[in-house]
């Protein structure tokens, strides 16, 4: 209670009514009803948002097999048929699907490369010529044996950059999973190599035992902690980012009648370079936050500006269309509209379109999946050349929201002038009938003491009257601005849906 001394006006009942009285029923009753429509969309909001999110990370496993592998055999031996036949064991929705080539598509390994490079795969495995030739002759006993080399016979190639903890899962792990399977393959189908077998020699049976090791060749590592939130939190982080400084641009622009003061033109000038500065150094701390925390990632300087300057043009995309959204949508849904736009961004990144419902793929058209993919681009040095599409959609979001944005500098003068003008059409008003009400009080007290120094006297006191109350009038001002200074901050405020102002009240 001690505690509550210090807010005495708001334990004053002088003024304040009850609940049950008459004159609060229809306040009440318009309360509750704005209160509870927008009860009930906020939830129906946020389920089909909570529905949307998870439904596009639904059952990750069985579209597994949605991942393609590359098989090419360039031995031609009993490796390959053992890892035929360790996939014919494997395969199902939830393992990659193994899409064999002829070496023909493929003569040099490097191609192959060039294929995962260029996204045509999510991986590749390839058996190295003459692998079961070399197996064999260590099984035998010969000298082989001791200089066998177990990486010299099976190798994979993927791009872990490629949203890394999906590779590490459903590629890496699969497709060491897939080797381990083919080693117990092969002794089942290597009769003739068991046979072969000199059980004498400790170098042949150590081999039997362990025929290879699957060689691995990452395109671009990385195992950096950091990787798990640039999908996400950084994202989501530069989405606020935005928000956070539109509204206070906003808020400066009416503060400072920006609106009424200046052309449309000026003020378009004005918002996109203070924009444009804004998410340049927004992008850049993004962009050093990142690379700061690399932790021996490898990536280089070049990389360092690119990411930088996609980042830019991303923040700024951002920037325009939740502008679009506050100045075109009905100021109700204006925070539905803004937490839609961010659910729907971060869901197009979650995880590859590949493990989501087809019906996902509508958001190619989002800036979040497009920076994201030039961005694994950047950061893989080229092996993931989607730019013929993520830049112009990026760049058309960029246009498309400049022009609306610009249209709505042009629609919020308009309205604040109005405004502006009916505020002085108001004031003129009440002027004009105040001064009617002085006009016929003289008149009628002019034919009532006609003649009477007490006219005299009256305008005297009216005058003296009027000194006085623009005094008073001076003293609440600024009793006002200093109240206004040490109020605390309600923070943003938004229309209710429903919620009505009344004007005459």
């Amino acid at each position: 209670m001690a505690l509550l001394q210090g807010y005495p006006k708001a334990r004053d009942r002088t003024g304040r009514m009850k609940g049950h009285e008459r004159e609060v029923r229809p306040s009440r009753s318009a309360y509750f009803k704005a209160a509870g429509l927008n009860f009930f969309l906020l939830q129906i909001l946020f389920l089909g948002l909570f529905c949307y999110i998870f439904g596009s990370i639904f059952q990750q496993g069985g579209h597994t097999h949605n991942f393609n592998i590359a098989f090419v055999d360039y031995d031609g031996g009993v490796i390959g048929t053992s890892v035929r036949n360790a996939y014919a064991e494997l395969k199902a929705d939830t393992f990659p699907s193994l899409q064999e080539h002829p070496a023909s598509d493929y003569p040099t390994i490097d191609q192959i490369r060039k294929s995962v490079c260029k996204t045509d795969f999510w991986g590749a495995i390839y058996i190295l010529p003459g692998a079961s030739q070399r197996l064999e002759s260590a099984l035998s006993g010969s000298s082989s044996a001791s200089t066998y080399n177990r990486s010299d016979v099976l190798a994979y190639i993927w791009n872990e950059a490629r949203y890394p903890t999906i590779a590490d899962s459903s590629i890496s792990a699969n497709i060491q999973t897939l080797s381990s399977a083919a080693r117990v393959a092969y002794s089942a189908v290597n009769g003739t190599g068991v046979q072969m077998l000199n059980t004498s020699d400790h170098a042949s049976i150590s081999v039997f035992a362990n025929p290879w090791q699957i060689s691995s060749i990452n395109l671009q590592p990385t195992s950096q902690g950091s990787r798990l939130i640039y999908n996400t939190l950084v994202i989501i982080l530069i989405l606020i980012q935005e928000f956070f400084y539109l509204g206070t641009i906003n808020g400066l622009y009416a503060q400072f009648k920006f609106y009424v003061r200046f052309l449309p033109h000026r003020i378009v000038v004005y918002r996109s370079a203070i924009s444009l500065a804004y998410t340049l150094c927004g992008s850049l701390c993004v962009a050093g936050s990142i690379w700061a925390f690399k932790a021996g990632w490898e990536v280089n300087g070049n990389q360092f500006v690119l990411t930088w300057m996609i980042l830019w043009l991303f923040a700024h995309v951002n920037f325009q269309w939740l502008d679009v959204f506050s100045v075109w949508a009905p100021p109700q849904f204006v925070p539905m509209a803004l937490i839609t736009w961010v659910i729907f961004n971060v869901s197009s990144i979650l995880v590859p379109f590949e493990l989501s419902p087809g019906f996902y793929r509508w958001a190619y058209a989002m800036p979040a999946h497009e920076v994201y993919l030039t961005l694994i681009d950047i950061w893989s040095a080229g092996c993931n050349p989607h730019l013929s599409y993520t830049l112009p959609i990026l760049f058309s979001l960029e246009v498309v929201g400049f022009l609306l944005s610009a249209l709505g500098v042009y629609r919020r003068c308009h309205y604040a002038v109005l405004a502006e003008e009916a505020q002085k059409a108001a004031f003129q008003d009440r002027l004009n009938a105040a001064m009617e009400f002085e006009r016929r009080h003289d008149e009628e007290m002019r034919e009532a003491l006609e003649g009477s120094q007490e006219m005299i006297s009256q305008a005297k006191e009216r005058e003296e009257l009027g000194e006085v109350i623009e005094k008073q009038d001076t003293q609440a001002r600024k009793q006002r601005q200093r109240r206004e200074s040490r109020a605390c901050n309600m923070g943003p405020s938004f229309d209710l849906v429903g919620s009505k102002t009344n004007d005459s009240s």
